[in-house]
């Protein structure tokens, strides 16, 4: 059975919907979303029982609704600027925040330099909140052993933040270091008033935990959570 031209368009506005739900860039979403709007109207225009105004309308209203938030999107990236080591930050680590949600967990955070031997957590004893390293190297022990060695990008206290209880491994710089330290307490209320910056960061978390578990951060070698 051969298809005419409107049922062909019709067809290709319901491919775009669908398509976009597949979708994780929020920006490339709303492009689509668009686009099956658009398609949507001119197949509802053109039907030879048309045009159909209600439909037209509410693809309109939609359409318009993800240019609006398109337009707040970018104005919200550009309006932000971040220093150099925010920046490095946020294009490596946390690629899936907004950069509004990033600046709140940013400002949260203290920038804080280690020297050799400096320990981070110990194994046994409470973590008082989360680091991330950003330069540096640190070893992990556990019951006197050493089990691993984590270089930048990695995560400390991360499974004692998440699940609660003291340090399962002591975490020690083996060279100077430079991290960023988040508050117990602090993050958990950033996190509460923020469900979207709490689902990213549970993101971000998993994404350590893989890098730890395969030996992918900066040369980590057979390293467990850091804590």
């Amino acid at each position: 059975m051969e298809l005419s031209l409107v049922e062909i368009v019709g067809h290709i506005a319901f491919l775009l919907t669908a398509v976009s739900f597949y979708l994780k860039d929020i920006l490339l979403l709303r492009f689509l979303a668009i686009a099956s709007a658009l398609v949507g109207i001119g197949y509802n225009y053109f039907l030879p029982v048309g045009p159909l105004w209600l439909p037209i309308f509410w693809l309109g209203v939609f359409a318009a609704l993800n240019i609006w938030r398109i337009v707040g999107i970018f104005s919200e990236r550009y309006s932000i600027h971040f220093n150099e080591d925010e920046r490095e930050l946020y294009e490596t680590i946390f690629r899936n925040f907004a950069p509004v949600e990033f600046m709140k967990l940013i400002r949260t955070a203290e920038w804080r330099d280690a020297g050799e031997g400096n320990v981070f957590a110990t194994e046994g004893r409470p973590v008082d909140g989360l680091r991330l390293l950003c330069s540096g190297e640190v070893r992990v022990d556990r019951d006197g052993a050493e089990i691993g060695r984590a270089r930048d990008g990695a995560l400390i206290g991360e499974m004692s933040f998440i699940q609660g209880g003291d340090a399962s491994a002591t975490v020690t710089a083996t060279v100077p270091c430079r991290y960023v330290f988040w508050p117990e307490e602090a993050l958990r209320g950033l996190l509460r008033r923020n469900p979207n910056i709490d689902v990213a960061m549970k993101h971000v978390f998993s994404l350590d935990l893989m890098r730890k578990l395969t030996g992918d951060i900066g040369g980590t070698v057979r390293t467990k959570a850091l804590e």
